[in-house]
């Protein structure tokens, strides 16, 4: 998901004040060198399950789910009404007396805990002053041999018992629910519906019970869905069957099987078109949105989708729908179809018109750079969702262009990677999928069209300013524990700035992005925790990186590094310079020097953090023949030092 992150950083920027003009006194450091460096970061050694070296264990296991969904949209009352069949197996070395399932709709009721916490005013999960009276309606729920199902719902939890306890290691389940509820316009800015000159736009999503995950972890984990904290999901296949009305495009983050039913002759034949083009294809213009040629002349239409191995599903449907598509190319010469949906408000100015060539641009970089794209398309669906994403498709805000669109297009598809391949825990550890994205959407934005969006925002030690805010909570928090204007920043720009920290200036690119790759391909399809990251990024790395992950992730440690002195060796600057260094704050980091001589010569020394190991204070020579009038400390301005004012000695 993408939040106005930035506007909440520049809040951060212009009221959270600098620290103060260079003292007249040094400051007495606070550092900690036996706290930052403490060998015994990690709480629990490795098991079976998950290695000491961060990857699954010789026994690791998670449970799977398939989902069998016929569903049918009503445009005049806005209801959607369904039945799931689920087929669950449990893969895990534990009995099963009870299954919990998600009934994430249940968030809209106004009796719901997510309505009772949300915030009067300013939040983008809610409204508490709603009258909307929504969430799921059971009408049936039964197994497979026809037994009425002994169920019990608590706010966004439903517990299934069983009549006998499901088998350990293989054990099998299936049972069918019917439900219904009307879609909220406004749905937690995660689906919704969005008026158009030409028809409503649905953007469905959470719209059927799923299984919620059993792990090795925490058992099940059933936290209530409250609104900021996301999901966690079993992986399975998903066969589905939406019937709308037939002036609507149905769209899914799956194979569509029945193409010829759907679509009109002249749409089918530019669909192929497009399967086999580079460039985007038109399969349904602006004129035509408005042309009842445009659509099969029948009062309703039944699309067929499948999706394999995945973790979710979506789609979208609207009778005001443009809809156009380019083929995307894969490394191992597969191909996937990237497909934008988009009404008249969205058409031309640098908007919508180029989402395809966007979308497309993102997935082959990711595919390219992290691991193979495994799904059929990629659709991304204007909507009045600012950005949401899930396997396959995406709704992003039908006023983005340019930039914006760019960015939250990008964004969005990059989560494909974080948490649908890679299925991390997003209701307790944000950061592991937004965090993660925001660090690999860095990387795209600077290949895209020759850095046709990469933005100037100045030095990257801007941050600092935001980062220093003595009301964060820490980076490890769940997202229900941050205050919501903190999100922004806690699950998205701290930890991806702490990645490229990580990367370009403490491990280096090369072998941190080999190590990163290896903690995709190892984790795809399964689900790891912070844990399993930490020890991939060490292990592949060799680096031990425990003062990192302590002082970054798990407290909210500042870094303020000064110069204390510069002399020279025997009185002589032809024998080199002796500079002393302090830590003044509780994080430790690497040390770039930059001196600069009479002459105009410049040279650097960097100086690994392993100097603040038993150090508080470092004193090191520099390799210098000439007088120096300025030294600095971190000249290309690239870590969050909260004190620049302390960072230079000289002019």
């Amino acid at each position: 998901m993408r939040v106005n992150a930035y506007i909440t950083l520049v809040l951060f920027l212009f009221t959270i004040p600098y620290a103060s003009k260079a003292q007249t006194e040094k400051p007495k450091s606070i550092y900690n060198y036996i706290e930052a460096f403490n060998p015994q970061f990690y709480t629990s050694n490795g098991s079976v399950y998950r290695s000491a070296s961060g990857k699954p264990g010789h026994e690791y296991w998670q449970n799977a789910v398939n989902y069998s969904i016929k569903a049918s949209l009503n445009d005049q009352t806005d209801e959607i009404k369904g039945t799931v069949q689920i087929d669950y197996t449990n893969n895990s070395p534990d009995e099963l007396k009870f299954i919990w399932l998600q009934l994430d709709q249940n968030l809209f009721n106004p009796k719901s805990i997510g309505q009772a916490v949300v915030p009067l005013e300013n939040s983008r999960y809610g409204d508490a002053n709603s009258e909307f009276n929504g969430g799921y309606t059971i009408s049936s729920a039964k197994f497979s041999d026809g037994q009425a199902i002994s169920y019990t719902i608590n706010d966004t939890r439903m517990r299934v018992d069983l009549p006998q306890a499901l088998a350990a290691k293989g054990g099998k389940v299936s049972f069918t629910i019917d439900y219904s509820y009307i879609v909220p316009k406004e749905g937690a800015d995660r689906t919704g519906i969005l008026d158009t000159e030409n028809g409503k736009i649905y953007a469905i999503a959470q719209w059927y019970p799923r299984v919620s995950v059993y792990d090795d972890v925490l058992g099940w984990n059933n936290l209530p869905y409250s609104g900021p904290g996301e999901f966690y999901c079993e992986y399975g296949d998903f066969n589905v069957e939406i019937t709308a009305p037939a002036n609507h495009i149905v769209v899914m983050g799956g194979e569509l099987l029945n193409p010829k039913e759907v679509y009109t002759t002249e749409q089918f034949n530019r669909l192929q078109q497009a399967k086999s083009s580079d460039k985007t294809v038109m399969i349904r213009s602006l004129e035509e949105v408005t042309q009842a040629s445009s659509r099969p002349n029948k009062k309703e239409l039944t699309w067929k989708f499948s999706l394999k191995n995945a973790r979710d599903i979506a789609w979208a449907s609207s009778k005001a729908f443009i809809l156009d598509a380019a083929k995307i190319n894969l490394p191992s010469g597969a191909v996937s179809l990237a497909m934008s949906a988009y009404p008249k408000e969205s058409n031309g100015g640098n908007a919508w018109e180029r989402s395809t060539e966007y979308t497309k641009a993102s997935i082959e970089y990711y595919s390219t750079k992290w691991f193979e794209y495994p799904y059929p398309v990629a659709v991304n669906v204007a909507a009045n969702v600012g950005g949401m994403e899930y396997p396959g498709i995406s709704f992003c805000g039908f006023k983005a262009k340019a930039g914006s669109l760019w960015g939250v297009t990008d964004h969005e598809f990059g989560h494909n990677w974080f948490p649908m391949i890679v299925g991390s825990n997003e209701r307790l550890h944000a950061w592991m999928d937004e965090g993660f994205n925001t660090f690999i959407n860095e990387l795209s934005t600077e290949a895209f069209n020759k850095g046709e969006y990469v933005r100037r925002m100045g030095s990257r030690n801007n941050m600092a300013r935001a980062f220093a805010n003595p009301t964060l909570e820490p980076i490890i928090s769940t997202p229900q524990n941050m205050k919501e204007r903190n999100i922004g920043v806690l699950a998205y720009y701290k930890p991806g700035f702490g990645l490229r920290l990580l990367r370009d200036q403490v491990i280096g690119a090369e072998r941190f992005d080999a190590a990163f790759k290896s903690y995709v391909h190892q984790w795809a399809y399964k689900h790891p925790t912070p844990d399993d990251f930490f020890r991939t990024i060490e292990n592949e790395t060799g680096e031990n990186l425990n003062w990192f992950w302590r002082g970054w992730f798990k407290y909210n440690w500042l870094l303020d590094q000064s110069i204390d002195s510069v002399d020279y060796i025997d009185l002589d600057p032809k024998n080199g310079a002796r500079i002393t260094i302090s830590n003044l704050q509780k994080l430790p980091m690497p040390v770039v020097i930059e001196a600069t001589m009479e002459s105009g010569k410049k040279i650097r020394k960097k100086l690994p953090v392993e100097i603040w190991e038993r150090n508080t204070s470092f004193k090191f020579v520099l390799e210098s023949d000439e007088k120096l009038v300025k030294v600095v400390i971190d000249p290309d301005n690239v870590f969050p030092d909260i004190n620049p004012e302390n960072n230079t000695w000289g002019n």
